[in-house]
């Protein structure tokens, strides 16, 4: 065999075989891939059923630090103050509304029946006692007037008779019977005379100067509550006489009447006093006295009726004003009392500065603070009701404290 052949022969083998051990060479790397795929799935599978067999994990806790404690270096410029321990009863704070004193109020009256027409003063005003408030044209002051003339004639007829009785008895020309008879008569009519002087004057008619109109003045003094009469048209024609045409209330004592519920009735007392403070005025502080508590309840929501008697000299509580009134409670207890410098209102929230132990170091602690308590002439005193104990040291001036700090 030639060479040529040989190398030709070669050749053709090699590119036989050479494909042959590529896409062998392929297939084994494909199974190797696909077997390490498995494995690793079947790993995870395995790391996953472990993982939720295990027990949880407990969190670790790690320290926030100090965040309520500041520091300052010139501690002496806060000087501590110790809460002490007082002796205080519980209050009560109840809401109502400003009411004028029914013994305090009269209607304006008018004998006479008739129709107003002149009103002079208004809803609202103040009058004084005497002062003109409305007239009245009434019939009745024509009636009452004519029965003053004939009882005027009678009682002149009847003089002039027994004048004459009397001049023809001295005489004997009549009996003692006719002059007594005469007598009688003149007494008659001198009282029915001044039986119709009375009732024109009850009617405000003035004898000597008739006139049609009845003029109605003030009974007290105070303000018109209450309007039930007008001038304007057919509105105006009533009867003046009827109760509640006007009504003036002497407002300078008034009622403050609160709505107490049935389990604080125990803690109300008659005669106590109580502190009354005005929505509209929330500066301004009133003292009251419980004068009646109502012996029936609300059915719905089960509160009973507390009158409270308020002297009211400068007419600052107008009738429906809303108030709040606090009552004292009968019975008393300990609570811890700071001065009101030390408290720190941050946030809605009441906060106090106690020492944290290094000097200059001061940890600020809430409070819960109830109402202020009567203290010297230094400082005003609030009450706590949690979160300091009687004896311990704060800083007497919050504010202060937490501003140098902020600094």
């Amino acid at each position: 065999m030639s060479i040529e052949q040989r190398e030709a022969d070669t050749g053709s083998i090699a590119g036989k075989v050479l494909p042959a051990m590529r896409r062998a060479n392929l297939t084994h790397a494909i199974t190797l891939s696909l077997g390490m795929l498995t494995l690793a799935g079947c790993h995870q599978q395995e790391t996953n059923k472990q993982a939720a067999e295990a027990p949880p994990s407990v969190p670790q806790v790690v320290p926030a630090g100090q965040a309520n404690v500041v520091h300052v270096d010139q501690a002496n410029q806060f000087p501590l103050v110790t809460t002490t321990s007082r002796t205080v009863f519980s209050t009560l704070n109840v809401t109502g509304a400003v009411q004028p004193d029914v013994s305090r109020e009269l209607p304006v009256l008018s004998i006479a029946n008739g129709r107003v027409v002149a009103l002079h003063v208004g809803l609202g005003d103040y009058v004084k006692k005497g002062q003109l408030v409305m007239e009245v044209q009434s019939p009745d002051v024509t009636t009452a007037f004519g029965n003053y003339l004939k009882a005027v004639s009678d009682e002149h007829l009847t003089q002039t008779t027994l004048t004459r009785d009397k001049l023809l008895y001295d005489k004997g020309a009549i009996a003692q019977s006719q002059l007594e008879v005469a007598q009688n008569g003149e007494e008659d009519s001198q009282s029915a005379l001044t039986a119709t002087e009375q009732q024109l004057h009850i009617l405000g008619v003035d004898k000597n100067h008739p006139s049609e109109l009845v003029k109605v003045y003030a009974p007290i003094t105070g303000v018109v509550v209450s309007q039930n009469t007008t001038t304007a048209g057919a509105a105006g024609i009533t009867f003046a006489g009827a109760a509640g045409s006007l009504t003036i209330a002497d407002l300078s004592h008034v009622w403050v009447v609160c709505d107490v519920y049935e389990n604080d009735l125990p803690n109300v007392r008659l005669g106590e006093a109580a502190q009354i403070t005005l929505n509209a005025f929330p500066g301004k502080v009133r003292t009251g006295t419980i004068s009646d508590i109502g012996a029936i309840l609300d059915p719905s929501i089960r509160t009973a009726k507390v009158r409270i008697q308020v002297q009211n000299p400068d007419n600052l509580l107008r009738i429906g004003m809303f108030a709040t009134a606090t009552l004292k409670g009968a019975t008393p207890k300990q609570t811890v009392a700071v001065p009101a410098n030390a408290i720190l209102h941050l946030h809605d929230r009441d906060y106090v500065f106690v020492p944290a132990g290094s000097a200059g170091d001061f940890r600020r602690q809430e409070i819960k603070s109830g109402g202020s308590l009567p203290g010297d002439s230094t400082a005003n005193y609030i009450e706590v009701l949690n979160g300091l104990a009687a004896g311990q040291q704060v800083v007497g001036n919050a504010l202060e404290l937490q501003n140098t700090a902020a600094q």
